[in-house]
């Protein structure tokens, strides 16, 4: 199953295409971009990339973020509004047994009312009563008193909730226009290259994933071909599904992804949700060495964890690269590889399943 999963993502990208970096609208070079060797421009633009790609995963941190404390904001007030009108009923409560206590108070205390009562048990069955209506009285006053401080809590939270929301709006702000400079520095660079420089640009990286790879497989690092588990399976077959479609910084489909939205989108609709971010990715999922890597296995790359791609087997990934190109399927050692995490852990491949 897994060597006929690869050949059909293979024959899909062939089919979608794919380029380095989009052709610029102007190609006039830039001051100084001339004379500068390839290697020199090929090394900025990747640091640009790089970059930018950084700057994407921190917007899409901070935005799933904001929308855990919009929900929590949400659930506050909700809990808030039915406190309040529980304390509504407890100051009801309280204000008739106000009435009630006035209107039957006498000057008599119970024991001498007792004395000079005719009928000495009805006096004492009557301050029976009296007893559990004291009780009962005593439990609407701490309902009272418990409903305030519940509500004087919550409306605290509520407002500290808020607060944070206010700051996290204020955050994604921020790192939207951080992505934002960091992308308008690529075009700039874009910009100012001639369509032979793109050319050469793209040729020498090209060939510099090709000795990575090489090198990696012939190292026996991939180890054995394996078969992905079930949720492994469902999760290649909806990322290969998005083939062709463009990278987008901080989206997660179903038009367009980054990195990370698609590797959670399609572990999420394989029914194991995953976090958002590579580097919650990297940090929170079960590490996997590459020699026992199986499709559906995220590879995560650079040391920040800041790119992520979906294991194919035969040494391919899927992945949505960076902006200007499209989903695709690349080798393994298209970036620096920082390690692997297998969204769901010890479960069982197909083979061992059935």
């Amino acid at each position: 199953m897994s060597g006929r999963l690869v050949r059909l993502v293979c024959t899909a990208a062939v089919a979608a295409g794919a380029v380095l970096v989009p052709p610029p609208a102007a190609a006039a070079p830039g001051p100084g971009t001339g004379e500068r060797p390839v290697s020199a421009l090929l090394t900025d633009l990747q640091r640009l990339y790089r970059e930018a790609e950084k700057a994407t995963e921190t917007y899409d941190a901070t935005e799933e973020k904001l929308t855990r404390q919009r929900a929590e904001v949400t659930r506050l007030d909700t809990e808030l509004t039915r406190t309040r009108l529980a304390l509504r009923d407890s100051r009801g409560a309280a204000g008739r047994l106000a009435r009630e206590q006035y209107q039957n108070s006498s000057a008599l205390s119970p024991y001498v009312r007792l004395l000079l009562a005719r009928d000495p048990q009805q006096a004492l069955d009557e301050g029976h009563v009296i007893g559990q209506l004291a009780q009962e009285r005593a439990k609407t006053v701490g309902r009272l008193t418990g409903d305030e401080k519940k509500a004087d809590d919550l409306a605290r939270r509520a407002r500290k909730a808020l607060d944070d929301q206010l700051a996290l709006v204020a955050r994604q702000k921020k790192n939207h226009d951080d992505v934002q400079k960091r992308l308008k520095d690529v075009e700039e660079l874009l910009v100012s290259l001639t369509p032979q420089q793109i050319a050469a640009v793209g040729d020498l990286e090209k060939s510099g994933v090709d000795t990575a790879q090489r090198a990696l497989v012939t190292s026996g690092a991939l180890g054995d071909e394996r078969e992905p588990s079930r949720a492994g399976d469902r999760a290649v077959r909806y990322a290969v599904q998005q083939l062709g479609k463009p990278y987008r910084w901080g989206a997660a489909g179903p038009e367009s992804y980054d990195c990370s939205g698609l590797t959670s989108q399609a572990w999420g609709h394989a029914g194991t949700p995953v976090p958002r971010t590579s580097q919650e990715q990297w940090a929170r999922l079960p590490k996997v060495p590459l020699d026992r890597l199986r499709p559906g296995d995220l590879v995560v790359y650079f040391p920040e964890a800041t790119h992520v791609a979906m294991y194919l087997g035969a040494g391919k990934v899927i992945q949505a690269p960076r902006t200007g190109e499209q989903i695709k399927v690349s080798p393994i050692a298209s970036f620096p590889i920082l390690g692997a995490v297998r969204p769901d852990g010890d479960q069982a491949p197909v083979t061992e399943a059935r």
